[in-house]
């Protein structure tokens, strides 16, 4: 069974971050010389997240997103600032072949269903964002994890599956930048709700992670500071594991 790796970058005001619990931001470098290097490591895909668009009611940067695309040699997604069909046409036509929807997914649902209906389901991500609360369980977050929805993430799932979603990308808060693993009963509970792919992100820190992931029910794995970091001093050092490394760990025949 195939498993595909994703590099999850975050774009803060033009420049990569990478961040712990959804909090304190740290410069990471410029998004293009990171897509360079990841087309050198030959990475599956690669999602990029403008993490401040909606935060500042603006509109996606199209000049920053046409030039990631024209240097990608790998499929590329991206999310941020987008609440209009014509933002999700103006994306595509600049060579993206996944469009991430975060808060517009609780705001103006429609827009999932619209843009599978035109750009098919396939093309269409639901990033969910999940934190562990002290007495309801798991909770859908929306603004970089500032307010709770009072959502549980499978229901929501379900819900953005029947709108015409094709992905959903499931990533935990309370993981996020940790080196703690995945939270696998999210994972779990998610992938079991829905028929679509779900891409596990929030916590890697070994292949070993993203093996167990699989083994919950994801589809596929995203990661970003253990593919940006190195350890322990957290030095930047963009990276992603050889095609070896994955046979190895991932790809071996079952015993």
């Amino acid at each position: 069974m195939n498993l595909r790796v994703i590099p999850c970058l975050l774009l803060h005001k033009g420049g990569l971050v990478k961040s712990v619990k959804f909090k304190d931001y740290k410069y990471v470098g410029d998004p293009i010389n990171a897509v360079k290097i990841f087309n050198e490591k030959e990475a599956d895909e690669i999602s990029i997240i403008d993490i401040s668009a909606t935060a500042e009611r603006r509109s996606p940067n199209y000049s920053l997103i046409n030039e990631i695309v024209s240097e990608a040699f790998m499929p590329v997604a991206y999310g941020g600032g987008v609440c209009e069909p014509d933002q999700l046409k103006k994306i595509f036509q600049s060579g993206v072949e996944k469009i991430i929807v975060n808060k517009s997914a609780h705001t103006t649902p429609q827009l999932i269903s619209e843009g599978a209906k035109l750009f098919g389901s396939q093309s269409i991500v639901v990033s969910i964002d999940v934190k562990k609360t002290m007495f309801k369980g798991h909770r859908v977050f929306t603004d970089n994890g500032k307010n709770d929805t009072g959502l549980s993430p499978s229901s929501f799932a379900k819900q953005m599956e029947s709108m015409g979603a094709g992905e959903i990308l499931l990533n935990s808060i309370d993981r996020d930048g940790t080196y703690k693993g995945y939270d696998h009963e999210l994972i779990y509970s998610v992938s079991h709700a829905v028929s679509i792919p779900v891409v596990a992100v929030g916590g890697a820190s070994s292949l070993d992670d993203f093996r167990i992931a699989r083994e919950s029910g994801a589809s596929a794995v995203a990661a970003g500071s253990m593919f940006v970091f190195k350890r322990p001093h957290q030095a930047v050092l963009i990276n992603y594991p050889s095609q070896q490394e994955f046979d190895k760990t991932l790809f071996k025949k079952e015993q």
